[in-house]
């Protein structure tokens, strides 16, 4: 999730002030988002093995999706006069975008990382089952051993792990986002 969202955020400082370079930026996660993930998994298999390397691409790369939508949008949405006020007081492009714009964005893309989170713990339990051990494994291998002893169990026992996951990781991004969202901007 660091990683994706480090990516995210970058793509999007580089693009949100040019339309165009935005809507293709946006296009791509809109289109990168049908891609099945089985489908991504078989393609990397094949330069990188079975591992780690292609279940992190797959993660990373279904998780920068939604962050980076958000991220263009929550940078798109500033108020041009707050940005004028930062670069009238003498700040730099630089300075205004890391002390003005990201805090005020913040929220938003905070909002895409929660996305993320969920979305790819599913995509995650698909890499596990494909890619090695985790909780896709219970899933499927209940799934393979249907009508055997133990095999609703199996999968019951997977898609709760992955439930639970999920909600603590949504929990622990809420907090994050109280502890780092400025008194001001909090909805």
């Amino acid at each position: 999730m660091i990683l994706a969202t480090v990516i995210a955020v970058l793509i999007a400082v580089l693009v949100y002030r040019n339309k165009t370079l935005a809507g293709i930026a946006n296009s791509i996660s809109a289109v990168g988002l049908t891609v099945p993930s089985f489908a991504l998994i078989g393609l990397l298999i094949v330069p990188f093995g079975f591992g780690v390397t292609p279940a992190v691409i797959v993660v990373t790369f279904f998780a920068a999706l939604p962050i980076l939508r958000n991220a263009i949008v929550g940078l798109n949405n500033i108020e041009p006069t707050v940005v004028e006020s930062a670069r009238g007081i003498g700040m730099s492009r630089f300075k205004t975008l890391f002390a003005v714009e990201i805090p005020i964005a913040w929220p938003v893309i905070l909002t895409g990382v929660r996305i993320s989170a969920q979305m790819v713990m599913g995509v995650a339990a698909v890499v596990a089952f494909a890619l090695g051990p985790g909780l896709g494994g219970f899933i499927f291998s209940g799934l393979s051993r249907l009508g055997g002893a133990n095999s609703l169990e199996s999968v019951v026992t997977g898609v709760v792990g992955v439930v639970i996951l999920a909600l603590i990781l949504d929990l622990i991004l809420l907090g994050i986002g109280r502890l780092t969202t400025p008194r001001g901007i909090r909805v």
